[in-house]
């Protein structure tokens, strides 16, 4: 007996996190987590204390020349972030 109202469970449990309020801090979670996967182990290294806060991610860096490097390809990281997530979670990203 099958029924013809059936739902995919995935579609189920996304609707009930957009009702609770719970997918923005998800994918904010997702995104902080792709960070590693995104950059790469070594610079992974050099960074700490990453969150967003209104669409801007945050990231504390322990070289200026990283720093440096990373500034000019934000635009880049910004896209790549997004991508891993799945959708626009952040607009800009600030190294400090």
């Amino acid at each position: 007996m099958k029924k013809s109202n059936t739902e995919h469970i995935g579609a189920v449990l996304l609707r009930y996190l957009r009702q609770e309020g719970l997918e923005t801090p998800l994918n904010q979670y997702r995104l902080v987590d792709a960070w590693k996967e995104v950059v790469g182990p070594a610079i992974t290294h050099y960074t700490s204390n990453l969150y967003i806060k209104n669409q801007t991610l945050y990231v504390h860096l322990t070289s200026s020349v990283l720093r440096q490097e990373l500034m000019m390809a934000r635009d880049m990281l910004v896209r790549n972030l997004n991508n891993k997530v799945g959708t626009r979670v952040i607009v800009d990203i600030v190294f400090r």
